[in-house]
């Protein structure tokens, strides 16, 4: 990451740099897999290596290549072989564990090509074996295996109605869980009778851990008719492929079988730890912003909502910091994190944090020493090549001087094009992790 324009927005990327490295895939995976000998710690549980026949890996997310790389270190010769799906372009150096590059957020034919090869490895698996899973934000559409009426089409047709509905990634994640092969908990249907231990990097609010990456191998507390009440509520049932709403209709009348629920024998033999969150992310961007002189508060990371309406409470913080001093006295940094969603109807370019940057922009227009951040931990904000933005009082009026409109830029979910224009586009690249979205207000010194 390279930093950009004054003193104070230097100081702004130094604080996100300490919340990004605070969940580093690779290190994660190293503090909560210990290894003494043959003796494998994850958790409360141990793994005697020696006793195992075979030992695999097996993942998905946009930050499982280091995730594997550091696995990879730690089990050694013992290691047998593994596949693992990634985003494009997030990649890294592993020797046997295979890593399959595929498209998110939109499915692709590397992703499913990808799940088969892990399908393939885990139907092999026994009751001597060993399956390490490695998930993380982004899995959910990386690893795909659609039932067999549903096509690759039909799916991608989906993910796109759903993403453009406002639908949470709760809400995308109880539709999926119940069209496919691996997601639910069936990953771990898949892998049985082997014993299966999880590492999650989470990037789902509260760390639910049958919604992140649709939970493979967690027993799963939604239904088909939940799934369907998805598809009504956002009134997908009348646009979505007719494939998908007979599969599920299916399921809801008994016709195929549920998911594996909590209580299933199945779950016996598998372990789940989550290694790293946004709550991790969070509260080392207050320790460092802290460090800086800042004071400093961690107000939630259960941000929820439209994009916009999370830009226009970043702003009235803002005014709230600099004109009443409240809740912490300036120099400031107020942080908040989750993940929001947007509602889109109009034809621009964007993502949820650029559009929560550019509401936010409007909303502190003429506020001196404002600057508010939205940061997407994953580098990769909507389909773009930024990872949201930075915006201070003098932004709106920026973009106004070179005939540009924020208003209706906002109003055309145009926010990447405007915030590209002025110099305020957010660009790190692949940060190689993904725990959701940080927003930050600062009341600068000044």
């Amino acid at each position: 990451m390279t930093p950009s324009f004054e003193h104070d927005r230097d100081l702004a990327w130094q604080i996100m740099r300490a919340s990004l490295l605070a969940v580093e895939p690779a290190q994660a995976v190293r503090n909560a897999l210990r290894r003494d000998g043959d003796t494998l710690s994850l958790g409360d549980r141990t793994y005697d290596l020696a006793r195992y026949r075979r030992i695999f890996v097996v993942g998905a997310g946009k930050a499982s290549a280091p995730m594997a790389r550091a696995a990879e270190e730690v089990l050694g010769h013992q290691l047998t072989a593994g596949v693992v799906n990634v985003k494009y372009g997030y990649t890294d150096v592993t020797a046997k564990i295979a890593l399959r590059e595929a498209g998110h957020p939109l499915p692709d034919e590397n992703g499913l090509a990808g799940t088969r090869e892990i399908v393939r490895l885990l139907e092999s698996a026994g009751e001597d074996d060993l399956v390490l899973c490695l998930i993380s934000g982004g899995g959910s559409a990386l690893m795909i295996l659609p039932e067999d009426p549903i096509t690759l089409a039909d799916y991608q047709a989906l993910t796109q109605a759903l993403l453009r509905s406002g639908a949470t990634i709760n809400h995308i994640n109880t539709v999926r869980k119940h069209i496919e092969r691996v997601k639910g908990g069936r990953l771990a249907q898949v892998a049985a009778p082997a014993e299966v231990a999880t590492l999650i990097l989470s990037d789902v609010i509260g760390d639910p851990l049958d919604a992140i990456a649709s939970g493979p191998t967690v027993p799963d507390t939604t239904t088909f008719a939940d799934a369907l009440d998805v598809l009504q509520r956002f009134a997908l049932l009348e646009t979505v492929p007719a494939s998908i709403v007979d599969w599920l209709q299916r399921g809801q009348q008994g016709e195929v079988p549920e998911t594996p629920k909590p209580g299933d024998p199945l779950f016996e033999r598998v372990a789940t730890v989550v290694i790293g969150s946004n709550d991790v992310a969070a509260r080392a961007a207050v320790a460092e912003a802290t460090r800086l002189g800042f004071s400093s508060l961690l107000l939630t990371t259960y941000l929820e909502g439209e994009a916009r309406d999370a830009g226009l409470l970043a702003g009235a913080l803002a005014k709230e910091l600099l004109l009443r001093r409240r809740p912490v006295s300036p120099p400031a940094c107020l942080i908040l994190g989750g993940e929001t969603t947007v509602t889109v109807r109009g034809g621009g370019s964007g993502g949820r944090c650029q559009e929560a940057a550019l509401a936010a922009a409007l909303s502190i227009d003429g506020l001196q020493r404002a600057l508010v951040v939205a940061l997407a931990t994953d580098g990769s904000d909507g389909p773009t090549d930024a990872s949201g933005g930075m915006v201070d009082g003098r932004t709106a009026q920026r973009a106004r001087e070179k005939g540009l409109d924020p208003r209706a830029a906002l109003a055309n979910n145009d926010s990447y094009a405007l915030l590209r224009e002025v110099g305020d586009l957010l660009v790190t690249g692949p940060t190689n992790t993904n725990v959701n979205d940080l927003l930050f207000v600062f009341a600068l010194p000044g």
